[in-house]
């Protein structure tokens, strides 16, 4: 399993993480009933619900996130939930998650967003799924896109991307969530930026090297990460110390895909390479270019259906 900087940090994803078994409930937060806690974490409570004015026959379609009591007077916990608020309800884009109401001045804080079908990457993964070639290639480009669509709304970096940050549905549509880490490019991100940010199984060398140094090269390395996982199997570095992980990430050299995965065209080990890149000015592509060389070989990887 990926190494995490701090459980504490892990805000609820979707409806289908449940540590411990759900508790029917009745609650109220804003205008949104509360129907149904279906997971918990450190930081937060997630429940399905509807509109307070919808009839108890409508279909439940909307989750909301509920920042935990405890805490309500933590700056660092706080911050993040208005990040991840300001960021969800500013940018209206495909693959990633709409914040559609929220509070985020005074207690109770709650984030409303719609009800996601699907499980994780990380899920799927854990539960066996070997994606194909194809596959992989489609996943990746969609989020993608969800970047690109970060960077051109908002300006900012997710700053967390790793298969748990990825909601598959049972069509393939990709949503990245969680943006509580979303930044400026160069944004210190106040009092988050006391501790590193992001998975040490994911995470940039720069950002481990300089807290200011984070931009959308950053989100690209670990978005190759993620790649070099799907296709392989196992992402590129492994350890349980995080030191180490930061080692490898800074200087270490990741095994050719290749050698894991002798199928795999030289054009698609080529990009997972190029994302892994060190420096993150050799690395850094705009998400245009990206985009449209995934497309490319999406499109050359495309098996149509034998003939009866």
């Amino acid at each position: 399993m990926p190494t995490k900087v701090s459980d504490s940090t892990r805000l609820v994803k979707i409806a289908s993480q449940q540590p411990s078994p759900p508790r029917k409930l009745v609650g109220r937060a804003g205008p949104w009933q509360l129907v149904r806690q279906v997971a918990e974490t450190n930081l937060a409570r997630l429940y399905t619900a509807r509109p307070a004015d919808a009839c108890e026959s409508q279909p439940v379609a909307y989750m909301v996130k509920m920042l935990r009591k405890e805490w309500w007077r933590d700056i660092a916990a706080i911050e993040m939930f208005r990040r991840e608020v300001m960021v969800g309800s500013k940018v209206s884009h495909p693959h990633v998650v709409p914040i559609l109401s929220a509070n985020v001045r005074q207690p109770p804080f709650y984030a409303a967003m719609p009800l996601l079908e699907g499980a994780t990457l990380r899920e799927r993964l854990d539960a066996g799924w070997q994606p194909s070639v194809s596959e992989v290639l489609w996943v990746v480009r969609q989020m993608a896109e969800g970047l690109a669509g970060l960077q051109e709304s908002v300006r900012m970096v997710h700053g967390d991307i790793k298969p748990e940050n990825a909601m598959l549905s049972s069509t393939g549509h990709v949503t990245l969530i969680d943006l509580g880490f979303a930044r400026g490019e160069g944004d210190d991100h106040g009092n988050l930026a006391q501790g590193v940010m992001g998975s040490f199984t994911y995470i940039a060398p720069e950002v481990v090297t300089s807290a200011y140094a984070a931009g959308a090269a950053s989100d690209q390395y670990s978005l190759g990460v993620v790649m070099y996982e799907l296709l392989a199997g196992r992402p590129p570095f492994t350890s349980q110390d995080p030191a180490e992980l930061v080692a490898l990430h800074r200087g270490g050299k990741p095994p050719c895909i290749r050698s894991l995965r002798p199928d795999l065209p030289k054009p698609i080990a080529s990009i997972v390479h190029t994302l892994l890149g060190k420096d993150p000015i050799r690395r850094a592509m705009s998400y245009r270019e990206l985009i449209d060389r995934l497309v490319r070989l999406e499109i050359d990887t495309f098996v149509l259906p034998k003939s009866a």
